[in-house]
């Protein structure tokens, strides 16, 4: 008995929902050609690449559902970008640096300025110890430190940075005054940041060509509308757009998908170029019938996890009780990877004894639509009824806010003659409730 609560424990460890996978890492299933054929090795990657030739930079952004493996992809761009002869910064910024809750363009600046002296180390910090200087009266009293600047080693003055991003992530007072301080002097920080870019790239380390910044996370930034109609994504990414592309290297940034399917779409490409989106699996057709080859995928995701484990388990058999447990969990998620995760370690929770029954499965698909449908506002059920008829989005807020809260899925196919085709559908978990049946009624 012991022996079996311990081989459940450790699968439900296996089943972190939160982490991405490193480059390389077993657990891997590519899902590209269940995308639409999206390859992000490709789609941003050659274009870095092929950017060194006529020796300009380039901005790109990156987009998907938040959980939808976005991190996962990123992390095996920066691992071929670095045997391509490229250093890359990546960070989350959402970790350290960002209140997903509240952000403006100077969180976001300062992060990429934290992660850039931590990370660059051969390259000459002076010019960004010397803003940091003239800035120092106004900042010092900002739960930084009462010495004079220049009693600090250069370490230590360099360490103020991380200080200003730690604050701004976790200290709401603290982050208001310190962008009152920052953001009249962005665009020196700019300059400061693209000297010691430019030393850096004279010295880069074991023989790199390139310098690539990669700032994940920022999708998750919470919409914010101000009395101007604007809101904080369009301050940030399409407001700020030439200091967001300022800096003297490539850079990638992630962006909430909302942004992307609003009136200022055309506007984002106009800046940043084609945006490249990372749509869910495909588990199941635009006609609702399921999907084997996806089904089959996200099985082998889970076998992968689960099956190192106990290898000498059947999934579908010994792990979960039947075949029909193990596809209804799957198609639940809606190919949506960390869904999936979510939904099968909320399974394993339930259970003491292997396999896994479809009683557990169940009550980890309720406890998962509880959750969803408060994210439904009432006058949203025949929003989502619609778009599950037509598979298809609007151009407005309540769309972009079904997309942002993973109640609306984008899902993307090549047809016959090689065409990308995007359709949309209702979460799976959704099409469950009574509130949703009942607006789907004729």
């Amino acid at each position: 008995m012991a022996e079996n609560l311990n081989l459940i424990d450790d699968i439900y460890n296996a089943l972190e929902p939160y982490k991405p996978l490193p480059a390389g890492d077993q657990a891997y299933v590519a899902f590209g050609d269940l995308r639409g054929d999206e390859n992000i090795l490709l789609d941003l990657g050659n274009r870095i690449r092929r950017s060194r030739s006529a020796d300009r930079i380039t901005c790109q952004l990156y987009s998907g559902h938040r959980g939808a493996g976005k991190s996962t992809e990123l992390l095996r761009l920066q691992a071929a970008l670095r045997q391509q002869g490229c250093f890359v910064v990546y960070f989350a910024a959402d970790e350290k640096d960002v209140n997903s809750e509240d952000v403006e363009y100077a969180d976001i600046l300062l992060a990429c300025t934290r992660h850039l002296l931590e990370q660059l180390k051969t390259a000459n910090s002076k010019p960004l110890r010397d803003w940091l200087k003239a800035r120092w009266d106004d900042l010092k009293d900002l739960a930084l430190t009462e010495v004079s600047f220049d009693s600090l080693t250069p370490e230590l003055q360099i360490s103020q940075y991380a200080k200003l991003t730690t604050q701004i992530r976790l200290e709401p007072t603290l982050r208001y005054r310190i962008r009152e301080k920052v953001n009249p002097h962005t665009t020196t920080l700019i300059d400061a940041l693209n000297q010691f870019i430019a030393d850096g790239k004279r010295n880069l380390p074991d023989g790199k060509t390139q310098l690539v910044v990669i700032v994940d996370n920022l999708e998750k930034i919470v919409p914010v509308y101000r009395e101007n109609g604007r809101s904080n994504h369009e301050e940030i990414f399409l407001d700020r757009a030439q200091q967001l592309k300022a800096l003297d290297c490539h850079l990638i940034y992630t962006v909430p998908t909302s942004l992307l399917y609003s009136k200022w779409s055309n506007e984002v490409k106009e800046e940043y170029g084609y945006p490249q989106v990372l749509p869910m699996v495909m588990v199941q057709t635009p006609e609702g019938t399921p999907y084997p080859e996806g089904l089959q995928r996200t099985k082998e995701l889970l076998a992968k996890r689960i099956l190192p484990l106990a290898p000498n388990k059947d999934l579908e058999t010994e792990i979960f009780d039947s075949p029909a447990t193990l596809e209804r969990l799957c198609l639940m998620s809606g190919g949506h990877i960390r869904e999936l995760m979510l939904l099968a370690q909320e399974t394993v929770n339930r259970v003491t004894t292997l396999p896994i029954s479809a009683q557990a499965v169940q009550r980890a698909i309720t406890e998962a639509r509880s959750v969803l449908s408060r994210a439904v506002e009432a006058e949203e059920w025949g929003i989502l009824a619609k778009i599950s008829q037509t598979h298809q989005i609007q151009n407005d807020d309540q769309h972009r806010s079904l997309l942002f809260n993973r109640c609306v899925m984008e899902y993307r196919y090549l047809d016959n003659q090689g065409e990308k085709q995007t359709w949309y559908d209702v979460h799976p978990l959704i099409k469950q409730m009574q509130q949703f049946k009942n607006a789907s009624q004729p």
